[in-house]
Order: structure tokens, then C-alpha cells, then sequence
């Protein structure tokens, strides 16, 4: 008897520690995930998986399904590349083009074949598509991935941004094997209005996301380009620039010039230059001269490579290289003596800045502030230039899409030439130039593939291909992939050889080519457009265009708000023949002033990035 109540006293014990253990077990578990949380990692019992295919539904009475490419975690900040391999830009070897090619963006190798038919009248296209995943011969729109690792798939230029595309996402469950599918709607000419956005991953999993907040940034937000024209005029009127602490004899030159421009005479023959192209054309051509005669730039030596003085020359953030190497070879321009300068160039790479640092595992946003905030108190310690006018005649030229946030404190004083250049986020006209985004594929010979079909042999009416950044091109699929036949709206094109020869022939056939804003509000589309002699349509709020200064944009492309993405084809239907010709032509006439050369040309790229940041010091400068 003794024995039997013996045995089960030890039984209850047991049960008891057993109980112990798991409810300990249960709570490290609780506290591993509380602290995930605000890591950005998740730990799990299972292997990490990481989905390959997401499916964003758009809800309306039609249901439409496409692929979108999301982030899971708190924020992103990606550039229109793939940012997690913008380290390889260092080398500039061919693993360049292969990550940071616009023409896919992301891609899978799923793709084994996708043939271009060139003279199709009607504009159709032949795809073949062999071992795809979507057996209805679809071509889908497949996502680089979404890891449930936080930043597995992406840099650290993930974590710190504002611009998530969708706000507030909440996963039900867990992730499993996700299954493509693609849906059509039927071919109504009455667009439907946007509506509420889900995500859907499989029957197990799903993120919904509020539309209404991309609805109200819409609202709140949107600056169109009749009005960024009006803000333009006005800084012009009224500078709000730095007075400086005492005058110099620069600057009663930049005064004098700024006369000489407001009073240029008109001007009927300009050799090389196109009056429709130009705000007015008189006053750019009385600037430009100016420019070259009188325009002097110091660039500081301070500053240890790599992160300054060493230019890259490939890749989506090209533009800053080739300026940066130009401008230190340039003889004409710079000075030695900073007593002479009108303006003070700050040699740095945004794009380096932040790799270098990332390597050193510095990946906090104010971090690199504070790096640039080192390098100006050492050239304000050292110069007494940039404490005269508090920067105002300092320049810089960067297009990371971080170059925007680190450079409006310290530097704001600074015309800051940027590819980030959003109205909405700090950009202010009159005083900041857009630098134009140019993906270089060949240091060599930058001008290869240049040119066009003639506009009677593009039977397509509009093109886009890219990956599914941000919140626009989703959109964009969403109502436009697979529709009509004269609509070639792509997901991420492969990036094999064949794969980028496709896109090109795509943009060199089509009338229009979408340039759709990714995670920021530039895009490389937009230069290629002109590269290729295809009109752009530019689908980006606040976006202020390059040269906005001087150039009459909407002479030679098409600005479409967001919202209006459901009408987008009813919109490029209603421009006349007439008109589309017209600007067609005004785009092979602006292509100059977008071309980089290997040894700098008049009215090159290079001239115009320059005038740019003159014409600005020009008519923001305050006499003491």
C-alpha cells in the first residue's frame, strides 16, 4: 500500500517538473520573439524559408491578381536597382550589369525564353516560355523574394526609410510554399477606381494592407508639374538664400551674370540648341556662355578615397561618378586657388558612403550624417569659404537615394544636385538641381545601343518591364499587364544577354515608355527614353524633372499622375498624331544634353549638370 502511494507521489512529481520545463521552454520562446521583434528577425522551430512568389490582389468586382515584390519588417529604403548588390559596382566588372540592370530589376531563372517579334503591325508580341511555373503561358512577374529572416534578401538600406510602399502590413500566419497565379480582368474600357489592396501568400498566409494611406498620400502630397513650374518661378522672385558674411569680388561676377541673363537678348538662330526644347532659350544659351567664361569651381583636396575622389563608373549611380571624374580632370573649370572659385565642389560618393560604412558595420542613417558632418567641419575649420556664405556656394552631386536624407542638414545651405529629387521630401527648386539617373553599361563606350526605331515602325503604344518596387508599379500590372495588345506592361525581364537585347528592342519599338517611379521617385527609364528616342511617360508624384530650370519637359514627354494609372491608355490615345510626332522629334533633339561622352562635349551631360548647379548659385545669390 505503501509502495502504490509511494509511486504515485513520484508520478505527480514528474508531471510537475515535465509541466516546469515546458512552461519554461514556452517563455524563453515568448522572450526569443519579443526581442525578434525589434531586431527584425524571427526565430522559428522550422527552417527558414523564403517565399519566392507573392500574389498582391487589387479588390474589386473584377478581383485581377499579379505578383508584387514586398518587404517584410518595419521600413525599406532600396534603390530602382537591386541594392543588395550594389557592392559590386567596386570592381566595375560584368557582375555590374547583371545586379543592377533596369532593364529586370529582379528576376528569377525561371525564365528560359522570351522572343521579341519585331514587325508585328499590330504590335503583339511572341512570347515562348519554357519550364515556367504559370502554365497558361503568362509571363509572370516573379519577386526576388521575401525572406522571413527581416533583411535576409536586402542591404541595410532596407531598415531606415520612410517610403514603404505598403503601410501597416500584418501576416495572419505562417509563411509556406507560395503558388503563383495570374488573373485577368476582363477587357473593360471603363477603368475601375483603385481600390483596397491585400496580399495574398497561399491559403495559409496573408497581408492586407490599408489603401487608404497610399489614397491620402496622394491627396496630401501631390505637387503636379504646373505647380512645381509656378514654385520654380517664384524662387527665382524671391531667394531665400544665405546672405554672405561679407562681399567678394565672385560675387558682384554672379551678380553681374545674373544681369546679363535676366537682360539676354533675343536670340533667333542658336547653332546646336532647339528653341521648343527650352524654357527660353535665349536666356539658357546668355547662360551657358557665361558659364564657360566666367565660372570658376575649387574642389576641396580633403577627404580619403573611397569615399571620396574615387568615382564609379558603372551601375545605377553612375551619374555621380562621371561628374565627380569629369570635373576633376576639367582644366577649364577648376581652379587651384579657392580665392578665385565661384563655387566649391564636395568630392564624395553617396553611393560609396554607404557601402564603405556598411562594411565597417556602420549602417545607422545618422551615422553617416555624422561622417559628413566630420568632413565639412574639417573644411570649415580649415577654409574660410563655406563659413562666408554658411555653404551656399558649396555644390554637391550624388544619387543614392539616401543622399537626399543625409544632406539636409549639415549641407542644407548646399545646392545639392540629386537623382532623388522629390518636392515632397525636402527638395527645394530653385536652389537643388535633379541630377539625371544614367545607368552606364559600358565605361568605354557609353553611347553603345544609342537611338531608335523611326515613329513608323513603333507599333507598340506604350512599354514598361521592371521589379515591383514600391507602391506604383503593382498598380500598374495591376491594371495594364496582359490587356491589350498594344500594351506591353512587364513584371522583371531575364537578365541574361537575350533577356536585356529584349528590352531594349522593346523601348527602341514603342511610342511611349513608362517610366514608373520604384521605392523613390526617380528611375533610370526616364534617360533611357531619351537614350532610345521613346517618348517618356513619367508616372511620379513630386518629381522634379532634370534641368526643370532651363528644359520645357512637357514639350517632349508625358506627365501622368499616379491616380490616373487606370486610364493611362485612354490618356496616350488622346494625344494627337500630330503631337506625339512632334514630341518624338523634340526627344532626338534633347538626347544631347543627356549623353555622357568620355572626354566632355558642349551642351553634354556634364555641361548641362554643371549649368545647372551655375544657374541656381546665379539667381539664388543675395549681395551683402
Amino acid at each position: 500500500m505503501d509502495i502504490a502511494v509511494l509511486a504515485q507521489r513520484l508520478c505527480h512529481i514528474a508531471i510537475w517538473r515535465l509541466l516546469l520545463i515546458i512552461g519554461m521552454v514556452f517563455a524563453v520562446l515568448v522572450v526569443s520573439q519579443c526581442f525578434a521583434l525589434l531586431y527584425g528577425k524571427t526565430f522559428s522551430l522550422y527552417p527558414p524559408m523564403v517565399v519566392r512568389n507573392a500574389t498582391l490582389l487589387i479588390s474589386s468586382q473584377s478581383n485581377k491578381s499579379f505578383v508584387a515584390n514586398l518587404v517584410v519588417g518595419n521600413d525599406t529604403y532600396a534603390s530602382d536597382s537591386d541594392s543588395a548588390k550594389e557592392t559590386g559596382y567596386e570592381n566595375e566588372t560584368k557582375e555590374t550589369d547583371k545586379h543592377n540592370d533596369p532593364a529586370s530589376d529582379d528576376n528569377t531563372n525561371s525564365h528560359k525564353e522570351f522572343k521579341f517579334e519585331k514587325d508585328d503591325p499590330n504590335g503583339s508580341t511572341n512570347l515562348t516560355l519554357s519550364e515556367v511555373q504559370n502554365q497558361a503561358g503568362i509571363l509572370p512577374v516573379v519577386s526576388q523574394g521575401i525572406s522571413t529572416k527581416g533583411k535576409g534578401n536586402f542591404d541595410a538600406d532596407s531598415r531606415t526609410s520612410d517610403s514603404f510602399f505598403i503601410d501597416k502590413i500584418s501576416v495572419s500566419s505562417s509563411v509556406g510554399n507560395v503558388k503563383q497565379t495570374m488573373g485577368l480582368q476582363p477587357k473593360d474600357k471603363k477603368m475601375k477606381p483603385l481600390q483596397a489592396v491585400s496580399v495574398t501568400l497561399n491559403n495559409n498566409s496573408t497581408m492586407t494592407s490599408i489603401s487608404n494611406s497610399i489614397l491620402k498620400r496622394w491627396e496630401k502630397q501631390l505637387t503636379s508639374i504646373s505647380q512645381i513650374n509656378s514654385i520654380l518661378l517664384n524662387s527665382h522672385v524671391s531667394s531665400h538664400s544665405v546672405r554672405p558674411r561679407w562681399s567678394s569680388v565672385r560675387d558682384r561676377e554672379l551678380l553681374s551674370a545674373k544681369l546679363g541673363i535676366e537682360n539676354a537678348p533675343v536670340i533667333r538662330n542658336t547653332p546646336g540648341l532647339y528653341a521648343s526644347l527650352f524654357r527660353n532659350v535665349s536666356m539658357f544659351k546668355r547662360s551657358y556662355d557665361l558659364m564657360e567664361h566666367t565660372l570658376k569651381v575649387y574642389i576641396y583636396r580633403e577627404g580619403e578615397k573611397p569615399i571620396f575622389h574615387q568615382p564609379q563608373m558603372r551601375g545605377i549611380y553612375a551619374s555621380e561618378g562621371w561628374f565627380m571624374k569629369q570635373i576633376e580632370g576639367n582644366k577649364k573649370f577648376v581652379v587651384r586657388d579657392p580665392r578665385k572659385a565661384h563655387l566649391f565642389y564636395l568630392p564624395f560618393s553617396s553611393q560609396l558612403l554607404r557601402t564603405e560604412l556598411s562594411g565597417k558595420n556602420i549602417h545607422g542613417r545618422k551615422d553617416l550624417e555624422k561622417h559628413l558632418k566630420n568632413y565639412v567641419d574639417l573644411i570649415a575649420g580649415k577654409y574660410r569659404f563655406w563659413n562666408r556664405t554658411g555653404g551656399a556656394d558649396h555644390f554637391l552631386v550624388a544619387c543614392h537615394d539616401w543622399a537626399s536624407k543625409l544632406t539636409r542638414r549639415h549641407m542644407r545651405n548646399c545646392i545639392r544636385s540629386l537623382c532623388n529629387a522629390n518636392v515632397a521630401k525636402g527638395f527645394k527648386i530653385g536652389k537643388d538641381t535633379t541630377l539625371p539617373v544614367t545607368y552606364i553599361r559600358s565605361v568605354e563606350d557609353p553611347l553603345k545601343d544609342l537611338g531608335g526605331r523611326p515613329p513608323s515602325q513603333r507599333y507598340i503604344l506604350a512599354f514598361f518591364a521592371g521589379g515591383m518596387h514600391g507602391y506604383v508599379r503593382p498598380i500598374l500590372l495591376q491594371y495594364w499587364e496582359n490587356r491589350e495588345p498594344d500594351m506591353k506592361i512587364f513584371g522583371p525581364l531575364p537578365r541574361d544577354i537575350e533577356g536585356k537585347k529584349i528590352y531594349r528592342e522593346y523601348m527602341k519599338s514603342s511610342k511611349y515608355c513608362i517610366c514608373a517611379r520604384g521605392y523613390e521617385v526617380h528611375t533610370p527609364r526616364v534617360v533611357e527614353a531619351i537614350f532610345y528616342e521613346c517618348v517618356p511617360v513619367i508616372i511620379s508624384d513630386n518629381y522634379v524633372p532634370p534641368f526643370f530650370e532651363v528644359l520645357n519637359w512637357e514639350a517632349f514627354s508625358v506627365f501622368i499622375q499616379e491616380k490616373d494609372i487606370p486610364n493611362l491608355r485612354n490618356i496616350l490615345l488622346s494625344i494627337p498624331k500630330e503631337k506625339y510626332l512632334a514630341m518624338q522629334l523634340r526627344v532626338k533633339m534633347v538626347q544631347k544634353h543627356f549623353l555622357w561622352h568620355k572626354k566632355p562635349v558642349q551642351y553634354d551631360l556634364f555641361h548641362m549638370v554643371l549649368h545647372s548647379v551655375w544657374y541656381n548659385r546665379v539667381f539664388q545669390i543675395n549681395p551683402r
